[in-house]
């Protein structure tokens, strides 16, 4: 979660002194630092990921060392869940003060024409991240541990492309849609990793 805070902090501070630095009333120069502070902001928030990993690796060789058979009482895969639970909740903690803050005025939504699914929608949104932050974290991890970059590279534009399809809004449609497909396949794709199967989930469903 702190790992996720710095790499907020950092994003919005470049993109504030962007904002500030051009003209205020230039809407095509407004709302292309929009886009690029938002991608911005997932690239730093991966290569934080990756500084994550780093540091959790140099954590594991310590407690190799200090462990009296000489194998951590924690995994890697253990790891890559909870950092990715950090990351989603931290994630999702943020979405909803901004949604709170919304909700504190002034005006109404939905007032002037707009969708009132605003709340709602951005609600699953929040939830989706949430997810989409976990099942990353295992793939990232894993990519990392195996060497497979293309894994890392996987997630970093499925990151790209969920935070992209938020410029679809309020054509709520073509961001929440996409993105719990993603997540059906960052899901799937997590559970195999971790050495899930079909039979696992047959018997998960049978009580076995």
């Amino acid at each position: 979660a702190f790992f996720w805070l710095v790499s907020l902090l950092l994003s919005s501070l470049i993109w504030f002194i962007a904002v500030k630095a051009s003209d205020p009333n230039d809407e095509p120069l407004q709302k292309g630092l929009l886009i690029f502070g938002v991608m911005f902001s997932v690239l730093l928030q991966e290569a934080f990921r990756f500084l994550y990993y780093k540091l959790l690796r140099k954590a594991i060789e310590g407690l190799v060392a200090l462990s009296e058979d000489g194998c951590s009482p924690i995994s890697i895969q253990q790891m890559a869940y909870v950092a990715g639970v950090g990351f989603g909740l931290m994630s999702g903690a943020f979405s909803m003060i901004n949604l709170l803050a919304d909700a504190l005025g002034p005006g109404t939504v939905g007032i002037h024409g707009d969708s009132q699914l605003y709340f709602l929608t951005s609600a699953f949104m929040t939830m989706v991240l949430i997810f989409l932050h976990t099942f990353w974290g295992i793939l990232f991890f894993h990519g990392c541990e195996n060497r497979r970059w293309w894994e890392i590279m996987a997630v970093v534009v499925m990151h790209l492309a969920v935070s992209g399809s938020t410029f679809c809004n309020p054509l709520y449609v073509g961001s929440l849609v996409p993105s719990y497909l993603l997540m059906a396949v960052a899901a799937t794709w997590a559970y195999l990793l971790s050495g899930g199967s079909a039979q696992n989930v047959r018997r998960f469903l049978l009580c076995k």
